[in-house]
């Protein structure tokens, strides 16, 4: 909705007497900036027709939020509204219509332009009703320190601390070192997993309680008995020419090089988001080469296409897709590149549904192998650290089957 068409919607700003209650503690300055942004977020709730109870509701909400956090309404990250919500002392259907009132006020900043990224978009239910026992507190974060000290990537933490959190929560009754094999048993059968997710839960599991036994926590690991869980069939899902063509015309020009890196590199959308202007190399007999930070901290080069390599010299120095600007005491500082998954989801609005970035990922491997049928060079394009990972991402074509048996038949 364009700015006039906001400016006539509004009748009057929010009544901001009494706005901010005894125990806040913004100043002047932090004041006058969240009543203008609650006052702009105001004005669009109503020009998109929401009930006037519940645009009350949501302020009234995002005020006690801005009064008891005390940042600037842009400067407010994830961690910010998970700690707050997860320090209230209200009951869980409260807290629950107060997240989903940031959630609403965050989407608009994000939709609007005031900031690059929803910081509400990874607060989960489950996260907020039932946070980490107090059990399990002590135990997590030195696992956690642990996987840090021996260079686990970013994402393995994440991923693996966040499995963790959600096995203590739904175990709040349970030792942490007290857990038995029949109570993994008990905990694995009544999920309705997929065969992966199953496997990753079972290694996360293996993974702590294998720590535990080395540090002395416990004499023996309850996940050995766990039964074997074999892996899924590989099964490539290249993003089709029309699916990849119809997503560059209507991306703008960040994210037509984003779509390209994927889809012309095999770039992980992590990998996309780290690029920055110093991984560039142009050497006079070898063309552009583009220097990739990969998963597990590893690194890898890759031949850049001239088109693509001019594009990217075009644009300012540092990273391609910057992150947020902050405000320093003497200037705006740039807090560093995009995150891996906002940029997946921006890229995923551009692509049917159900397409993923990955599947750019997946196409380039595919289309890669048919030009000559070496795995194995496509496997260190892609930075995989097996031929047989490599062979999950190629989808052998129906006609290329066909020339197989026409040959072996003539």
């Amino acid at each position: 909705m364009s700015g006039s068409t906001l400016t006539r919607a509004h009748t009057a700003p929010p009544d901001t007497s009494g706005m901010w209650h005894a125990g806040g503690r913004l100043d002047d300055e932090m004041r006058r900036k969240w009543l203008d942004a609650l006052n702009s977020f105001e004005v669009a709730q109503r020009a998109k027709k929401a009930q006037p109870a519940t645009v009350a509701r949501r302020v009234r909400h995002v005020r006690k939020f801005a009064s008891e956090v005390a940042l600037s309404p842009w400067h407010v990250t994830a961690e910010d509204v998970q700690g707050w919500l997860e320090r209230l002392d209200v009951a869980d259907s409260t807290r629950l219509s107060m997240r989903d009132s940031l959630r609403a006020f965050y989407r608009w900043a994000h939709v609007s332009g005031r900031m690059l990224s929803d910081p509400t978009e990874c607060v989960s239910y489950r996260a907020v009703r039932l946070p980490v026992p107090t059990s399990w507190e002590q135990p997590l974060t030195a696992y956690e320190r642990h996987l840090w000290a021996k260079g686990s990537a970013s994402t393995t933490v994440r991923a693996h601390m966040e499995q963790m959190r959600s096995f203590a929560r739904e175990n709040a009754s349970l030792d942490p070192f007290a857990v038995r094999i029949d109570d993994l048993y008990e905990w694995m059968a009544g999920k309705r997993w997929a065969r992966e997710t199953r496997r990753a839960r079972k290694v996360t599991l293996r993974g702590f309680y294998t720590w535990a036994v080395e540090t002395d926590r416990i004499d023996a690991n309850p996940t050995d008995k766990l039964p074997k869980i074999r892996s899924t069939d590989p099964i490539a899902r290249p993003a089709s020419d029309d699916e990849y063509e119809a997503a560059m015309r209507m991306a703008d020009d960040r994210g037509k090089i984003a779509l390209r890196l994927s889809a012309e590199l095999g770039l992980r959308r992590a990998e996309v988001a780290r690029v920055h202007s110093a991984d560039l190399e142009r050497h006079a007999e070898q063309g552009t080469w583009l220097t990739v930070h990969g998963k597990g901290a590893k690194i890898r080069r890759v031949p850049v296409p001239e088109s693509l390599a001019l594009t990217l010299r075009t644009l300012p120095e540092g990273y391609v897709f910057p992150g947020q600007i902050v405000e320093r005491q003497s200037h705006a500082a740039q807090t560093g590149h995009i995150s891996p998954r906002y940029l997946g989801k921006l890229i995923a609005q551009l692509l049917p549904a159900g397409v993923t970035m990955h599947a750019l990922r997946h196409r380039f491997a595919t289309r890669a192998y048919n030009v000559n049928r070496d795995v194995f060079t496509v496997q260190r394009l892609l930075g995989h650290a097996s031929a047989a990972t490599t062979q999950r991402y190629v989808q052998v074509s129906d006609d290329g089957m066909r020339a197989l048996v026409e040959a072996v038949n003539p």
